[in-house]
């Protein structure tokens, strides 16, 4: 009956007994997840319906392309941290791939705040066997960023942009160069001393990449680049152009230091760290010099290389 506490095992305190402990989660449930991501990444949010419908028309739109020019394929930027890293430096992008249900870290919120501030960069949830397709199962880590393909030069372009503003021109011939992270740094180096762009061969060569992309510090979006199908003959045009073409060899007839021409037009020809330039190439240059080294080293990376040889030719410009 009610008040009776003389039932056995009745509970006559309303104090509760020794609970087992919930092992900390109730006190990391309560720890912030960090920013919440933009809009455009919210599955189901009005925003990201609006970006996919855009990826879309933009994947069936056929842009009109470069006059003169050429376009490079389009690449895939997968991983944590690379995906970050080339956001940072500012790599064109025009999807960012997002896997659903990812674990939300510090990487992945900060690609895609990066992503989110550009404005132009479309964010795309998709599930992991996709993004396990759309990168032939590399180890993606829930993020994959589409690079566009590179628009290429005319070679006669960098020749007329230097024309068109009283200048000499000033263009650096890469030659078996296939690190692309040499062909950024010598955009940049290019870019430094007041130089035309760059012209790579299409075959065995390096070409814009987002290695190549990140390399050049963002000047790879002000200086061109040109892609050839055959370099020797690309290097004749030039020289009926009136430039002289001076190849860089370890056992040029002239040094950097002593060669006049390289104040007027030119063409300056770098070729691989190992072969050097290629016996057609080497053939089409009409100077061949070298860099005076006292230190007794046989060769220089193509990109230190460039950037000795750029600094003299703006010296004397200057």
């Amino acid at each position: 009956m009610a008040g009776n506490s003389q039932r056995r095992n009745r509970r006559t305190s309303n104090k509760k007994g020794m609970q087992v402990g919930s092992g900390g989660q109730r006190r990391r449930g309560l720890e912030g997840k960090g920013p919440t991501p933009p809009a455009e990444a919210r599955k189901k949010h009005k925003k990201n319906r609006i970006a996919t419908a855009k990826a879309k028309q933009a994947a069936n739109r056929r842009p009109a392309p470069r006059r003169g020019g050429v376009k490079g394929t389009s690449e895939m930027v997968v991983g944590r941290n690379p995906v970050y890293e080339a956001l940072r430096d500012g790599v064109p992008a025009t999807t960012l791939y997002v896997q659903q249900y990812i674990d939300n870290d510090e990487r992945v919120r900060e690609a895609l705040q990066l992503a989110g501030a550009r404005g132009n960069i479309n964010l795309m949830e998709a599930p992991r066997p996709e993004l396990d397709r759309m990168t032939n199962g590399l180890n993606h880590q829930g993020l994959v960023l589409q690079v566009p393909p590179y628009e290429y030069a005319h070679p006669e372009d960098l020749t007329a942009a230097a024309y068109d503003n009283g200048e000499d021109p000033l263009i650096v011939a890469l030659d078996g160069v296939t690190d692309p992270r040499n062909l950024g740094a010598i955009v940049r180096s290019v870019s430094a001393f007041g130089g035309h762009g760059v012209v790579v061969p299409e075959r065995r060569a390096a070409g814009m990449t987002a290695g190549a992309w990140k390399s050049s510090a963002g000047t790879a979006a002000r200086t061109p680049v040109s892609r050839v199908t055959n370099l020797t003959r690309a290097l004749e045009g030039y020289q009926k152009a009136g430039l002289t073409v001076v190849g860089l060899a370890a056992d040029g007839e002239h040094t950097v230091e002593d060669l006049a021409e390289l104040a007027g037009p030119v063409v300056i020809v770098i070729g691989s760290e190992g072969k050097g330039l290629g016996r057609l190439v080497g053939e089409t240059c009409d100077y061949r010099v070298r860099i005076s080294m006292p230190g007794g080293a046989e060769s220089l990376n193509a990109g230190v290389a460039a950037g000795i040889v750029l600094y003299e030719v703006a010296r004397r410009r200057a």
